[in-house]
């Protein structure tokens, strides 16, 4: 069962990194969040999956998925908790770069062109490696109008989802693990 609490302390104990940063948006920050060290713990991985799960029962997709590497842990165990609570529930996986062998697929996984997915991400500050996500997987034809961040920065990004008809939600936001951003 999702534990906001327990999240709260994980991210803090684990993933949460004070300093000087440049972050994938080109922003300078005095934090960081690593959810890999979070997503890739075996507590970490049961508690952001239950969590998101959580987000999706209301209104299950056929899949989720994300980029690849960040949101790969993250499917993972969205789906596995999803078939331990009775769900069917397919992963995909977006590559950065379409494979130059096999099949060439820069969408990887159980999926079918039509199927509902979301989007599920680790740390959304503008958005942008979400979006290429989400732009890949509606080329490859799946329908993407959700995305599930484990932390939002509160940095533009959901507003930037909006403009392409995704709503962005996260387990926890930066007001919620109590840090003030001095981003420039």
């Amino acid at each position: 069962m999702y534990d906001q609490n327990q999240l709260i302390e994980l991210v803090k104990r684990l993933a949460l990194k004070t300093g000087d940063f440049t972050l994938a948006s080109g922003k300078k920050a005095n934090f960081y969040l690593d959810c890999r060290k979070l997503t890739l713990d075996s507590e970490g991985a049961n508690v952001v999956g239950a969590g998101m799960l959580d987000l999706l029962e209301s209104d299950l997709p056929d899949a989720v998925g994300g980029m690849a590497i960040g949101a790969d842990p993250i499917t993972a165990s969205v789906i596995t908790l999803a078939h331990q609570r009775g769900h069917h529930l397919s992963g995909f996986i977006v590559r950065k770069q379409p494979k130059d062998h096999g099949t060439g697929q820069q969408v990887e996984g159980p999926i079918l062109a039509g199927q509902r997915a979301v989007v599920l991400e680790d740390v959304v500050t503008t958005g942008g490696s979400c979006l290429a996500a989400i732009e890949r997987a509606r080329e490859f034809g799946l329908i993407i109008d959700r995305a599930i961040a484990i932390v939002d920065r509160q940095a533009g990004g959901a507003e930037r989802f909006a403009e392409v008809g995704v709503k962005l939600q996260s387990l926890l936001t930066l007001e919620q693990l109590g840090i003030k951003p001095a981003t420039v």
